[in-house]
């Protein structure tokens, strides 16, 4: 049974499946926001030429505001060269059109003031007012911020005339000041969620807008950049209006088309998190609760053990005393003591062992004395040390296993056949054990995956070995294993770096 095999397919189906949620969840996102995209430039497209249509039409109601201005000075001036006809001395010609002529004039107010500031004439305004100098000074003052008075020669005398806007005029000029800056307000009203500006001819005076952060105001350079950045995205409207002239439109993709655009992504994100918390939490778990099992595992194998090794013992002694030859009892004697060994190190899974200073050099030539005689004699082996006595705190035990673990795999690498070399030196105040050997090597995209559980090659094995020497280097003794380098058909060399 290949565990991690069967874990990895599991992994890379499930993963092919959450890439292939994701990718259709943003593809539909994608899809939506541009459908979405594609209507607002139909409102926006359709506003913009509402907006066009509305400025030809202030702009006609200005020329036609205009034109009532310049008939109103025609009356005025035809009212000035009436005045001037019938105040000549010579004058005996027909006073008809003179008289039409006044008569005509029934909407702009005009005053004449001779030259000590009287009021010698007037129409359009209503005697007791006329009457009334502070009145007629009022309305002289707001006559001469508008314009001129125009003079005239009356006889002798120079006379000044004043004339005012009509009320249908001046109620036109209301009017036409209220129709622009409802024009203005309803074209940045009207944007709804598009974050509109609405610019003078410079491009740099802001008149109205609608979604904006105003913090840009306060900083030229920001509000630059955020126009350009408009600009980019959409063209700017231009729009000529009365007395202000060319103005400017500048507008964006809402709101809601950005939500819609990073939305997904996000969720995604925030799901991604939650599941890996999720993840990291089960594992937690799941881990603690394997550890229980193979601790479990462990120390009943242990307490099976002990009751067949007494007796082992037991039948020892006896055969000793029945004279049977020593050198077979003291390779028996070995192997019990072996299996003393591997009773004491189960009994020391799920236990904080105890670790004391040992020679690591003697220890492991130890361990190799050992193998020479129960693995093929084809295998060479080799041991090379910087000194003879390299002290690390370890548990001898639990250590000799990994070894005996990692010089396992790289015979059965070497298919029983080969050269395998131990060299131990201290680097960087770190006691380093390499383990290399002449196998098959191991391939690069599987050098990190050889320690997790169920990792094999064998046909016949559970693929524990490795994961088992890792967690007793890393989780008892602190330090590292891990594969130092690999080549295919060269071999392999594993390192093993303890704190002295």
């Amino acid at each position: 049974m290949n565990l991690y095999s069967n874990k990895q397919r599991w992994k890379i189906i499930l993963l092919g499946v959450a890439l292939s949620i994701v990718g259709i969840t943003l593809w539909y996102s994608n899809h939506i926001t541009k459908k979405i995209r594609q209507e607002e430039y139909q409102k926006v497209k359709l506003w913009s030429e509402a907006i066009q249509r509305r400025a030809k039409l202030v702009n006609f109601t200005k020329e036609l505001f205009e034109d009532i201005g310049e008939e109103e000075r025609v009356k005025v001036d035809l009212w000035k060269e009436a005045l001037t006809i019938i105040n000549k001395d010579n004058y005996k010609g027909e006073l008809t059109f003179v008289t039409q002529v006044f008569f005509s004039n029934n909407t702009v107010p005009v005053f004449i003031l001779d030259q000590n500031g009287e009021v010698t004439i007037h129409d359009n305004i209503p005697d007791e007012k006329a009457a009334n100098p502070a009145y007629m000074d009022s309305l002289k003052l707001a006559i001469l911020e508008k314009r001129e008075p125009i003079q005239l020669s009356i006889g002798k005398e120079r006379q000044f005339l004043y004339y005012d806007d009509s009320r249908v005029f001046t109620e036109l000029q209301r009017t036409m000041d209220d129709l622009i800056n409802s024009f203005i307000s309803e074209t940045v009203i009207n944007a709804a969620s598009v974050p509109v500006v609405l610019t003078d001819s410079t491009r740099s005076k802001i008149i109205r807008f609608s979604n904006i952060d105003t913090s840009l105001f306060n900083a030229p350079t920001a509000l630059q950049s955020k126009l350009e950045a408009m600009a980019a995205q959409n063209d700017p409207i231009e729009i000529d209006l009365p007395i202000q002239g060319k103005n400017y439109i500048y507008y964006e993709d809402s709101l809601v088309i950005l939500q819609l655009q990073y939305y997904p992504v996000v969720q995604l994100i925030l799901i991604g998190v939650f599941l890996l918390v999720a993840y990291l939490i089960f594992s937690t778990f799941r881990r603690a609760e394997q550890n229980q099992v193979w601790v479990g595992m462990a120390k009943e194998t242990a307490h099976q053990l002990g009751t067949p090794l007494s007796s082992l013992v037991g039948w020892i002694s006896l055969l000793e005393s029945q004279g049977v030859d020593k050198s077979t009892l003291l390779e028996m004697n070995k192997d019990v003591v072996r299996l003393g060994v591997i009773t004491d190190r189960f009994s020391k899974i799920g236990s904080k062992p105890d670790l004391s200073k040992d020679n690591i050099v003697q220890v492991t030539e130890k361990i190799l004395d050992y193998l020479r005689t129960r693995i093929s004699k084809q295998v060479s082996f080799s041991i090379l040390s910087s000194q003879d006595d390299i002290q690390c705190r370890i548990n001898e035990p639990l250590f000799s296993w990994v070894l005996e673990n990692l010089i396992k795999n790289a015979v059965d690498a070497m298919g029983g056949k080969g050269s395998l070399d131990v060299e131990i030196f201290i680097e960087n105040h770190q006691v380093i054990i390499d383990i290399s050997d002449t196998g098959k090597g191991i391939p690069k995209n599987k050098q990190k995956t050889v320690f997790e559980p169920g990792f094999t090659t064998k046909k016949r094995g559970w693929g524990l070995g490795l994961s088992l020497c890792k967690r007793i280097i890393e989780e008892y003794h602190q330090g590292k294993v891990f594969v130092k380098k690999s080549e295919p058909n060269k071999g392999s060399t594993f390192r093993i770096v303890l704190n002295p």
